[in-house]
């Protein structure tokens, strides 16, 4: 599996994104070439090794009119953008559509934390900082390589978000600023090391969109790391690490409820197990198995996740004569599953790929395949043939 990790000990800008992932891209000329056609006139991407303490990196820069944007004199001179006209340049961009959606995500994630900030209609917004063309350009450059790269798992580091104040357009405000305190929630952060603004919000509003898990680094084996600097010189590196590998599929806990039933149908008990799954298990089944007495029973096996077991317990109760059920924990590793439809002759198929610990193997829905049986006349291996022919 395909996963990316970010490392925010130093917080998260656009820019610092944008520069670590270019540095995991197998082409990042070729990208930026593509980047900059698809950019508003007068405006350039680019990007140069830098360094920090010692750990060599890339910074990425934003050219507007030949001047970098937002960095002259150590002053910002953004004009001020409102959210219709930024979501209008993006559709407008010459980028694939997928990018343009997750661009578009990011900023409606910035204009629904600043409305909810200013108490104002997300139409009446007016960003500053990040309405500026260079925050736009750092946007669609995560979401364009992110595009590309894709990444099957993408987990973070407890985000470093600093301390003290940091003046911006509206003047002087504690870090984390506002709005970027809003789009922080949900996500995992902590002060940090340096005094200061560590995370911006566009950093908080693309890690808040792309990121699906926090915490240490994943057991995986990495090969790659990317490294974005940043502007400011703080004591420690002012770096942000994208670190890319392969990590196995996962393991998750489940629960696995049991009860022995001797005295019950084998219409009931099929009944139950029909509600069981009904009711969200994960797998239900049963085992031949002998009681006291010398009686033949059968032990009814229910696996799920621990947020569904007071549910299934109720079901088992309701649907099945026992009188007392037993639960114990495990682990269940899994292969990753993904579908795709094949077009035949004969109609559509669904074709189920699984794959994992060295292991991929492709197997067609049956249901699809006894559908075109039954409509030709023909057999189940017949059927099998035709799909195997449209491969």
């Amino acid at each position: 599996m395909k996963t990316l990790y970010f490392d925010c000990s130093m917080g998260a800008a656009g820019d610092m994104l944008a520069a670590a992932l270019l540095e995991l891209h197998p082409d990042p000329e070729a990208f930026l070439q593509k980047l900059n056609a698809a950019l508003p006139a007068g405006v350039t991407a680019w990007a140069e090794r830098d360094e920090k303490h010692g750990v060599a990196g890339t910074h990425f820069h934003v050219d507007v009119h030949g001047e970098e944007e937002g960095h002259e004199d150590g002053h910002h001179h953004h004009p001020h953008t409102s959210v219709a006209e930024i979501l209008g340049r993006i559709d407008a961009l010459d980028a694939p559509e997928q990018v343009k959606q997750g661009a578009t995500a990011v900023y409606r994630r910035i204009a629904e934390a600043e409305s909810a900030v200013h108490g104002e209609p997300e139409e009446n917004i007016h960003l500053h900082e990040v309405g500026s063309l260079d925050a736009l350009a750092d946007v669609l450059a995560v979401c364009w390589l992110m595009h590309e790269l894709q990444p099957e798992k993408i987990v973070c580091s407890p985000i470093a978000v600093g301390s003290g104040t940091v003046k911006c357009a509206h003047g002087v405000l504690p870090v984390p600023a506002p709005a970027t305190e809003r789009l922080l929630r949900g996500q995992s952060i902590w002060a940090g090391t340096e005094k200061g603004e560590l995370c911006t919000p566009t950093g908080a509003a693309l890690l808040g969109y792309f990121v699906r898990g926090y915490g240490p680094v994943p057991a995986m084996i990495p090969d790659k790391c990317g490294i974005g600097t940043g502007h400011k010189d703080f004591a420690t590196a002012n770096v942000l690490r994208a670190l890319w590998g392969e990590s196995e599929g996962e393991k998750e806990p489940v629960l696995e409820l049991r009860c022995n039933l001797d005295d019950m149908t084998g219409e009931e008990l099929g009944f139950a197990m029909e509600r069981l799954f009904e009711a969200g298990a994960l797998d239900v089944f049963t085992t031949p198995i002998g009681m006291k007495k010398e009686r033949p029973a059968v032990m009814l096996m229910v696996l799920c996740k621990p947020d569904q077991k007071e549910k299934l317990i109720q079901s088992l109760f309701r649907h099945t004569t026992t009188l007392g059920v037993r639960e114990s924990v495990c682990l269940r590793y899994t292969l990753r599953r993904s579908f795709q439809t094949v077009q035949t002759e004969a109609g559509p198929v669904r074709l189920k790929t699984s794959e994992g610990y060295g292991v991929r193997r492709e197997k067609p829905e049956y249901e699809d395949l006894a559908a075109i049986a039954r409509k030709r006349d023909i057999s189940l291996a017949e059927a099998r043939a035709i799909l195997e022919g449209a491969l």
